[in-house]
C-alpha cells in the first residue's frame, strides 16, 4: 500500500494537467490511467479529428485552384490519410511518454513526486482506491482525489452501433477506406465537423440529419446559416427538421427512413452511418458510493465548483458532464488542484472561454453570442463586417465569412463576446478573451496597431464601427457592414 497527497484517476488532458500542477506545489502524486495517457485528447478526439480536418482543408484548398483552372481534382487514399494521423498521434504520445519517464526519475523543481500506474481504479473507501490490471491488484491511499475519467460517445437505444457499418465518433477512425456515401446523425459540432472533413476530401457523399430548423442551434443564426451554405456548396445534403424513424445495417448498405416536420418521408441508402449525438461521462465502475460521492438523477456527480459532496474528492474535465473541451478540462484540472491545496478559493469562471469549431469555414468564438445575450436579457450592441472588406481575405481569395463583435449597450461598451467565421477566424480570439476577462471597453481594441494585411483587422474595424470611426462606413457598405442594438422587450434595430 502506498500513500500520496493526491491521486488522480484518469490520464487525459484534465487529469494530466491536474497531476502536473500538484507537482508544481510540491505534492506526491499518483496518476492512474486504465488505457493510454493523453486519452481522447490524443486518440479518437481533438488531435485525431483536427489532424483530419487540417489535411482535408489543404486538399479542398488545392482542389479549388486545380478545378478552377480546369485540372483534375487531387485525391488522397484513406491509407495515406491514416499515415498522417498516426504520425501526429505518435509525436504527441512520444512527448507524453518521454515527459513521464523523466518525471518518474527526476525530482521536479517544486519538490513533488510522480508515479504513474496503469489499471482500473475503484474506490474501496473514502481515501482508498484499488488498482486492477491483468489479474493483479495494488492499493493507493491519498489525502485528496481528482476524478478525470473522461467520456465516451453517447449511444441511442434505437440505433445499433456495430462499429462496422454504423459507427461512433470513436469507431470512424477505424474504417478501411473512404466510404462512397455516409449519413451523419447529429448536427452539432462533432457531426458538422465530420461533415466538413469528409466533404473536403471529396471522396464521400455526405448526408447530415438535423432535427432542428438549423444546424448548430446553440450558435447565432448568421453563423449556422453560413456554415450550412458552405457545406451544401460542397455537396453535403442536410436533412432539416427530420426525424430518424428507422435505421438498419444490411450486407450492402445502411438504410434509413426519415420523417419530416412537414409530413413527408424519405428513405435513403448509404455505405456507412456515423452517430454523433454528444458524449457521456465515464463514471461506471469507480465505486463512487463507497467514496461517499453523490449522483444526481442524470447520473452525474453533484458538484459545488469541482468539489463533490465529499469535498476531498473533486471531478474535472469530461467526467463533469458539462463543457467537454480540452482547454476547459485542463483549466478545471489545474483549478481543482489549486483549490484543494489552498492556492485560492474562488470558483472557476467560464465567462471568457475560447472555442474553435473546425468546420467549413472555421468558426471561432469567445464570450457570449447574441442568442445568449438575449436569453439573459443583456442590452447589447453588435458590429458585423464581412470578410470581403478585409485585404487579407481578398488576398487569400477566401472572402466567405465575417467578424461579429458584441458589446454592452452603454457608454463603456464593455466587450461581451465575439464570433468569427472564415479562414483564420481564430486568430483574433485571445485579444478579445483578454478584454472580456479584464472588463475592458472597445476603445483599447480600436487603438491597437494591427498588422496589415491580417484577418485581425476585422475585429478592429468592428470596434471602430461601434465608435463611429471606421474606415469603411456601414451606411455606405450596408450589404457588408452592419451595426445593431438590442434591449429587452424590443426588436433588434439598426444602430
Amino acid at each position: 500500500m502506498e500513500h500520496v497527497d493526491l491521486c488522480v484517476i484518469g490520464g487525459g488532458p484534465s487529469g494530466y494537467a491536474a497531476a502536473m500542477r500538484a507537482i508544481d506545489l510540491g505534492k506526491r502524486v499518483a496518476l492512474i490511467e486504465r488505457d493510454r495517457i493523453g486519452g481522447t485528447g490524443i486518440y479518437n478526439g481533438a488531435l485525431a479529428s483536427k489532424t483530419l480536418w487540417e489535411l482535408s482543408h489543404k486538399v479542398a484548398a488545392a482542389n479549388e485552384v486545380l478545378v478552377g483552372r480546369g485540372r483534375e481534382p487531387f485525391r488522397l487514399t484513406w491509407e495515406e490519410v491514416m499515415k498522417t494521423l498516426n504520425e501526429a498521434q505518435f509525436e504527441r504520445k512520444y512527448l507524453h511518454s518521454c515527459h513521464m519517464q523523466m518525471m518518474a526519475t527526476k525530482t521536479p523543481a517544486g519538490g513533488g513526486a510522480f508515479k504513474h500506474l496503469r489499471g482500473h481504479a475503484c474506490f474501496t473507501g473514502t481515501h482508498e482506491v484499488e488498482v486492477r490490471r491483468e489479474g493483479r491488484t495494488s492499493t493507493i491511499t491519498a489525502d485528496r482525489f481528482i476524478i478525470a475519467t473522461g467520456s465516451r460517445p453517447r449511444n441511442l437505444p434505437t440505433i445499433a452501433v456495430d462499429e462496422r457499418k454504423i459507427l461512433s465518433s470513436d469507431g470512424i477512425f477505424n474504417i478501411g477506406a473512404f466510404p462512397k456515401s455516409m449519413v451523419i446523425i447529429g448536427a452539432g459540432v462533432v457531426g458538422c465537423e465530420f461533415a466538413a472533413i469528409f466533404s473536403n476530401f471529396g471522396c464521400t457523399k455526405v448526408h447530415l440529419i438535423d432535427r432542428a430548423p438549423r444546424i448548430l442551434p446553440f450558435e447565432d443564426e448568421d453563423v449556422s446559416d453560413l456554415v450550412a451554405r458552405n457545406l451544401e456548396r460542397k455537396g453535403v445534403v442536410i436533412h432539416h427538421q427530420a426525424h430518424l424513424e428507422r435505421i438498419a445495417a444490411g450486407p450492402d448498405a445502411v438504410r434509413y427512413l426519415l420523417r419530416y416536420d412537414h409530413g413527408g418521408t424519405e428513405e435513403v441508402a448509404v455505405e456507412h452511418a456515423l452517430l454523433a449525438v454528444g458524449r457521456v461521462p465515464n463514471l461506471e465502475g469507480l465505486g463512487l458510493d463507497r467514496a461517499g460521492v453523490a449522483l444526481d438523477g442524470n447520473g452525474l456527480v453533484i458538484l459545488a465548483d469541482t468539489a463533490s459532496a465529499n469535498d476531498h474528492i473533486h471531478v474535472v474535465g469530461d467526467a463533469m458532464g458539462a463543457n467537454m473541451l480540452v482547454n476547459i478540462g485542463e483549466q478545471e484540472g489545474r483549478h481543482a488542484v489549486e483549490r484543494i491545496f489552498g492556492v485560492h478559493g474562488q470558483p472557476l469562471s467560464h465567462a471568457n472561454v475560447s472555442t474553435i469549431m473546425f468546420l467549413d469555414p472555421e468558426v471561432a468564438g469567445v464570450g457570449f453570442n447574441e442568442q445568449e445575450c438575449r436569453k439573459r436579457g443583456i442590452p447589447h450592441r453588435t458590429a458585423r463586417i464581412d470578410y470581403s472588406c478585409l485585404a487579407r481575405a481578398i488576398a487569400m481569395r477566401q472572402t466567405k465569412g465575417f467578424f461579429k463583435l458584441i458589446v454592452s449597450d452603454d457608454g463603456h461598451m464593455k466587450v461581451l463576446g465575439m464570433r468569427a467565421v472564415g479562414e483564420h477566424a481564430s486568430s483574433a480570439i485571445q485579444a478579445v478573451a483578454l478584454m472580456i476577462s479584464t472588463g475592458m471597453g472597445i476603445a483599447e481594441l480600436a487603438r491597437l496597431m494591427h498588422p496589415h494585411p491580417s484577418i485581425t483587422e476585422g475585429v478592429q474595424e468592428c470596434a471602430r464601427m461601434l465608435m463611429g470611426t471606421s474606415i469603411f462606413k456601414p451606411e455606405v457598405l450596408n450589404d457588408r457592414m452592419r451595426c445593431t442594438s438590442w434591449r429587452p422587450l424590443s426588436d433588434s434595430k439598426a444602430a
